[in-house]
């Protein structure tokens, strides 16, 4: 399935309030955070074997990778957000 057919009512809310650029960054920013929470259960059950109070390498990697993500989703969002300000 398609990401604008799953999340269509989100997409439109958020276009409306925020315009489409910056709308469909907030959707993205969600399911990354939705990602990141799938990825934080999934962790619980898959420990290190070195330290068991930390997740498995390889997720580690994963939630550092969608955590940046969302760092770059969110300064777009911000350098809009300045540029329609400063356009007003």
């Amino acid at each position: 399935m398609s990401i604008f057919y799953d999340r269509q009512q989100e997409l439109e809310k958020y276009e409306f309030m925020m315009g489409e650029a910056r709308g469909r960054l907030a959707v993205t920013l969600d399911a990354l955070t939705d990602a990141l929470i799938l990825v934080g259960q999934h962790g619980v059950y898959c420990a290190s074997n070195r330290n068991p109070m930390v997740p498995a390498l390889d997720l580690q990697a994963v939630l550092a990778n969608i955590t940046g993500a969302k760092e770059l989703v969110s300064s777009v969002m911000e350098k809009l957000r300045l540029e329609k300000e400063a356009a007003e």
